[in-house]
């Protein structure tokens, strides 16, 4: 995040998703371009194809600031197709992006040998690439975290390959195993906050949420002795989550409670999984176990209902006749930019205290 003299690493990397996801024209990445520029926040990009990045690129606040890309879901490394393809974002954009994101495969389970063969494949052919990004996989398909580890163990030594860790997805992993443990044939994300038999298994299903740092922790520790660059998906979540218009149960702010139509503890609303304080105690754990170059934090959190005036923004939507959907991104941003402020805070606290440059990103 910020510049400082001789140490530009100093801090960690902070970025943050940056796409519309709401309805309406290259506005809104404008309106993305302002904000993201006011809070010298990084940029996270999705891109299925390499002309979709160009055009993103246009928007990226800060040209001379290196950008991560988040290829599709149904990226197949099995597949030659898109092996040329992650090949083909690392030569055409190595100089404007630094890392490329796959997700995770369950054919790892089943073929793990096969799979790291390919791997040290990517790397030789990454390695061809001067100045080539890392390539980073998510935890994202629910193999068991144990075997996510192994998979980076196996690989320790490969410079370019690394490992992304999604705290939300490891997190819903682990809750959804311990609550099925103590309640044979039942998923816990198959709940809903109206459901008439939470009241009588809240206290299970709190308990399963509140298991799930520990996890993340472990997973953390163990890929951070590997002394490989990390990258970090933030977000919370939480089984009857409601708030996500794609369904899922996180990319959540770490800000939220989530609402039931009954009281526990006194409250008509649950903790997240992990909140303000898991958060806090995910970054110093990370923070004093690898250096801060070795470490970008992302926050990927989706869109939820709320709208927010344009305030200094008005200007870019003079052409639109409603504006809704503007003060809808204008909210989202703002979401955004309260979770960035929770995690320099918490890079503060395990950092010494440079002085902060605001208005200007990490390199």
């Amino acid at each position: 995040m910020w510049c400082i003299k001789n140490s530009p690493f100093s801090y960690p990397r902070v970025l943050s998703l940056f796409q519309k996801r709401i309805d309406g024209d290259d506005a809104l990445l404008q309106l993305a371009n302002l904000r993201f520029k006011e809070a010298g926040l990084g940029t996270e990009f999705y891109a299925e194809m390499p002309l979709e990045l160009k055009g993103l690129l246009k928007f990226k606040p800060f040209p001379e600031t290196p950008a991560v890309v988040h290829l599709h879901r149904g990226v197949n490394l099995f597949e030659e197709s898109c092996r040329k393809l992650i090949i083909d974002f690392a030569k055409g954009y190595n100089d404007q992006i630094f890392g490329l994101i796959i997700h995770d495969q369950v054919e790892v389970a089943t073929r793990f040998n096969d799979y790291v063969t390919i791997l040290h494949e990517m790397e030789t052919r990454l390695t061809e690439i001067i100045g080539s990004p890392y390539l980073f996989i998510e935890y994202a398909v629910g193999l068991e975290p144990e075997l996510f580890i192994s998979l980076f163990k196996e690989i320790h030594d490969l410079e370019h390959v690394s490992g992304c860790v999604d705290i939300g997805h490891i997190g819903l992993w682990q809750a959804r195993t311990i609550y099925s443990h103590n309640h044979p044939g039942s998923d816990i994300c198959a709940f809903k906050p109206n459901d008439p038999d939470l009241p009588g298994v809240v206290e299970d299903v709190q308990s399963a949420v509140r298991s799930a740092l520990d996890t993340v922790l472990h997973v953390i520790q163990e890929l951070c002795n590997l002394g490989k660059p990390l990258y970090f998906h933030l977000h919370d979540a939480h089984p009857l989550s409601t708030f996500s218009p794609f369904g899922v149960s996180d990319h959540l702010s770490f800000l939220v409670e989530i609402p039931i139509p009954f009281e526990y503890t006194g409250k008509k609303s649950l903790h997240p999984m992990f909140g303000p304080s898991g958060l806090l105690r995910i970054i110093t754990e990370s923070l004093q176990m690898l250096s801060p170059d070795r470490i970008s934090f992302s926050l990927e959190i989706h869109p939820t209902d709320g709208r927010l005036p344009l305030g200094n923004a008005s200007y870019l939507f003079n052409h639109w006749a409603d504006k809704e959907n503007a003060e809808r991104m204008n909210y989202w941003l703002s979401v955004l930019l309260r979770n960035h402020q929770l995690v320099l805070e918490a890079c503060k606290k395990n950092l010494p205290p440079y002085k902060i440059n605001k208005n200007k990103p990490w390199r």
